[in-house]
């Protein structure tokens, strides 16, 4: 690799990088793979592949930094223990672009252009990195529009995917364009009219669709009741949080945050995941004191908290979530289905017997028996506790099994004050717009947020702040294609390029 495809290779990563939060450079997507793609036409596949694996270093490394951290500040390990978990991380993430490269390459030798291949090959690699190794769709490229609401409506056909795909063939049409203009190795090209005019189109079509759906929600939702919620943000430090001292007093910020919740006629108070750093199963006075919180509002109340099982001489632990109705009778429990690994359980635990989990608490936490909505009345809340908010699956299930309004309770104070949070509520976004459901989010440090079904953020916290937030949302019942029938783009992508292997071979 020379200097020039070097230089190239970190403009890509610097670009992609800054066009997510806190940068929030949105814009630079639609050209952060051109320096990218121009490095790859004349160069053989294993150079390919590490051009396109020192731009994912860059471009991961900025997106999680925030690792370093968590591992060093609550995993109380040396600050170089830290940086080589974050590394080895960046290392796997940065194969995928790598692996776009190394593709792109093999594609283009075979006579195939950029922009016919680029675009299904990257939204590929992304639904793989999202379902490998458990899944860490953290960040992807779709996730840096949440901000143009027009654009992202498309999210409720074909996920986040479907933006994506977009956005790396803008990225192809801009390289051939440049390619027309200035003379490369292999020649000049002729300039992509075809190319622009199905580009011009298709975001045409997409931008018109987004104005269509907004205006037939807006149509749609006159019909519907609203319901009054109330978002506590309790801003608990996390390193007393599990301190049995500072149980109680966690206990009553949340109490005096919420009683007065009466006064406003507020139906759903929310907490944030373990927002009761104890066994509410109990029945002990914590217990009891959570429960005269919803007595006393009359209202429902949703909250996270810890919970076992026992069978015979074995406990298992989980995170979860519980549904208290106003008379204090529990309504429902759901456990966290998808657990964060080396967080909440440490994977292949035979082999990395020596490592330790982050998360304070008994044991190792157990998955939940499914995703089940939790009724409230007549209606139906579909819970995601913590990163489950990052995989569309898990929302669209709840969405099948019945929900009709998502809550993403989260403790995003492991993140500090760092861009985990803000990335955190963006990727978020996309679950309402997906399934068409109001969504709340209430995080024990911030950000909390009201989310309507077009993806807009209603009201919000900031970071690092005591508040209530109080709101309105609806219960809606609307079926989108993508809460029907899933990642049927990833699917048809997946399709295309096995033909296209096949047809070059």
């Amino acid at each position: 690799m020379n200097k020039k495809d070097l230089i190239l290779a970190l403009t890509s990563g610097l670009l992609l990088c800054l066009s997510f939060p806190r940068a929030n450079l949105d814009i630079l997507i639609w050209i952060a793979l051109v320096p990218l793609l121009s490095t790859i036409r004349d160069k053989d596949f294993p150079n390919a592949f590490h051009v396109g694996f020192i731009a994912g270093l860059l471009y991961n490394a900025g997106l999680v930094y925030w690792i370093v951290y968590v591992v060093a500040h609550y995993g109380h390990l040396p600050l170089y223990a830290g940086i080589s978990v974050m590394f080895l991380l960046v290392i796997y993430l940065s194969i995928y672009p790598a692996l776009f490269c190394l593709g792109v390459a093999y594609f283009l030798k075979r006579g195939f252009r950029a922009v016919l291949i680029a675009p299904p090959l990257w939204t590929v690699l992304e639904y793989v990195k999202a379902h490998l190794f458990s899944g860490f769709p953290w960040e992807d490229l779709a996730y840096s529009q949440h901000g143009h609401l027009l654009l992202i409506q498309i999210a409720d056909i074909t996920g986040p995917y479907g933006i994506t795909f977009l956005i790396v063939l803008v990225n192809c049409i801009v390289y051939d364009c440049m390619s027309a203009f200035f003379p490369q190795p292999w020649g000049k090209r002729k300039f992509p009219m075809s190319e622009i005019v199905v580009g011009a189109v298709l975001i045409v079509l997409v931008v018109g669709y987004g104005m269509y759906r907004i205006d037939t929600l807006k149509d749609a939702e006159k019909n519907l009741d609203p319901v009054s919620v109330r978002i506590v943000q309790g801003n608990i430090d996390q390193s007393v949080k599990w301190t049995p001292a500072f149980q109680t007093k966690t206990l009553d910020i949340y109490r005096n945050m919420s009683v007065d919740a009466s006064k406003k006629d507020v139906s759903l108070i929310v907490w944030p995941e373990t927002a009761a750093p104890f066994y509410f199963q109990n029945h002990d006075e914590l217990s009891r004191g959570v429960i005269d919180v919803t007595r006393d509002a009359g209202a429902w109340l949703l909250f996270g908290s810890p919970s076992y099982e026992r069978e015979g001489d074995r406990v298992s632990f989980y995170n979860s979530a519980y549904l208290l109705s106003p008379t204090g009778c529990v309504a429902g429990r759901y456990d966290k289905v998808h657990l964060v690994p080396f967080g909440e359980y440490v994977p292949l635990q035979r082999i990395l017997f020596f490592i330790n989990k982050l998360v304070a608490g008994a044991g190792d936490f157990k998955p939940g028996g499914g995703i089940i909505p939790l009724a409230m009345g007549d209606n139906m809340i579909g819970p995601l506790i913590c990163y489950e908010a990052i995989f569309p699956e898990i929302s669209r299930e709840h969405r099948l099994q019945g929900a009709e309004l998502l809550v993403n309770i989260t403790n995003d104070a492991w993140y500090g004050n760092t861009s985990a949070p803000y990335q955190h509520l963006t990727i978020a976004i996309f679950r309402a717009i997906e399934n068409r459901t109001y969504m709340i989010r209430a995080a024990n440090t911030g950000i909390s947020a009201i989310v309507n079904p077009t993806g807009e953020i209603v009201s919000r916290t900031g970071l690092f702040e005591r508040k209530v937030l109080d709101g309105t949302v609806k219960f809606t019942r609307h079926h989108t294609l993508y809460s029907r029938y899933g990642n049927m783009f990833a699917c048809f992508c997946i399709g295309f390029l096995l033909m296209v292997l096949l047809a070059g071979r």
